[in-house]
C-alpha cells in the first residue's frame, strides 16, 4: 500500500465512510494515477478536468458515475492533500433525472416464480416484501427477524441508519422454509457465504444481483431489472394501495421526503385519479365535417 493510499484510507475511516464508499473512492484515485502514469498528488486541477472529459468522451460513463469519481478526487485534494478545491473549479456533471422502471404486480409474481433456487426466491421476496436494498438483504442477521413484533430490523442502511420494516406473514413462511432447507444452521448471518468463509461472512450483494438477473431472464421480462427495481415496486405498490407517503419514506429509510415523492410520478392510481384541466373547460362541441 502506497503512502498516499494509506493516508486516504485512514481519512475515510476517521470520517466513518462506509466500506462501499471507501472502495469506490480508492479505486477512483488509483484509476486517475494509472491514466496519467504519475502519483495523484502531482496532479493539478487542469488534469482533473481532462480526466473528467476522458470519462465522458472515451469511456462513455454516465453522469452519476463521473460524479462519484469527481467526489472521490475532491475528497483526496481537500481532506488528504489539504489543497484548495471549489465546485466552480471542477463542477459536478449535471445528472439526467429519469423515472425508475416499475413492474406490475403480475410481473413481480412472474419474476419471483422464475427464481432458479430457493435462496434466489427468498432474496427476491425479501427485496419486494420489505423494500430492502441489495446490500441490506445480503447482510441480514438471524437476530434481525423479529417474529414477535413481525418486523425486520435493518442495520446500518444507507447513511449508517438503522430502521425497521414490516415482516409479512408470506415472507416469514418463505424464510422459515429456507431455514429448514439449510443443512448447516448458521449462527449469525441469515444468508451465510460460501465455503471459503465457512459461514462466518454473509453472501455478497453480487449474489442478490445475480438472483434478480437470472430470474428476469428466465421469466422473459425484457425490461431492465435489477434488485433496486423491486424496491421501487415495493414503494409504488404501497402508494397505489393507499399507504401515505410519510410512512413509505420511513420504510425506505429516506432522509428527505422529496426523494420519496418520485413515486407519485410512478403511481397509476394517483395519475389516473387526477382530472385534466381540459375536462373542466366549457367548450362548444363541433361536428366533424
Amino acid at each position: 500500500m502506497t503512502r498516499l493510499r494509506k493516508m486516504m484510507l485512514e481519512e475515510l475511516e476517521r470520517r466513518n465512510y462506509s466500506q462501499a464508499t471507501r472502495k469506490v473512492y480508492l479505486f477512483a484515485v488509483y484509476d486517475i494515477a494509472r491514466y496519467f502514469h504519475r502519483p495523484p498528488d502531482q496532479l493539478r486541477l487542469d488534469d482533473i478536468r481532462d480526466y473528467q472529459s476522458h470519462l465522458f468522451r472515451v469511456r462513455k460513463l454516465k453522469p452519476a458515475s463521473v460524479a462519484v469519481r469527481v467526489a472521490a478526487l475532491r475528497f483526496l485534494f481537500v481532506h488528504v492533500l489539504k489543497r484548495r478545491w471549489t465546485v466552480e473549479d471542477t463542477p459536478y456533471p449535471k445528472k439526467a433525472h429519469r423515472l425508475p422502471v416499475v413492474l406490475s404486480q403480475e410481473e413481480v409474481a412472474r419474476l419471483i416464480d422464475a427464481a432458479r433456487t430457493p435462496l434466489h426466491r427468498t432474496l427476491l421476496m425479501l427485496l419486494y416484501g420489505a423494500g430492502l436494498r441489495r446490500l441490506e438483504a445480503a447482510r441480514l442477521q438471524i437476530a434481525d427477524i423479529d417474529t414477535q413484533r413481525m418486523l425486520i430490523h435493518v442495520r446500518g442502511g444507507k447513511g449508517r441508519k438503522d430502521r425497521e420494516v414490516m415482516l409479512s406473514p408470506t415472507l416469514l413462511e418463505t424464510l422459515r422454509a429456507y431455514w429448514r432447507s439449510l443443512p448447516h444452521k448458521p449462527k449469525t448471518w441469515l444468508f451465510p457465504g460460501g465455503r471459503r468463509s465457512n459461514g462466518e461472512q454473509p453472501i455478497t450483494d453480487k449474489v442478490v444481483w445475480y438472483a434478480c438477473r437470472q430470474a428476469a431472464l428466465h421469466a422473459g421480462l425484457d425490461k431492465p431489472i435489477h434488485p433496486h427495481t423491486l424496491r421501487h415496486c415495493f414503494a409504488t405498490h404501497l402508494l397505489e394501495a393507499g399507504t401515505d407517503l410519510r410512512t413509505i419514506q420511513l420504510l425506505l429509510g429516506h432522509h428527505d421526503l422529496s426523494v420519496t415523492s418520485v413515486y407519485l410520478h410512478l403511481s397509476s392510481r394517483h395519475l389516473q385519479s387526477t382530472v385534466s384541466p381540459l375536462d373542466k373547460l366549457a367548450l362548444h362541441k363541433t361536428d366533424p365535417e
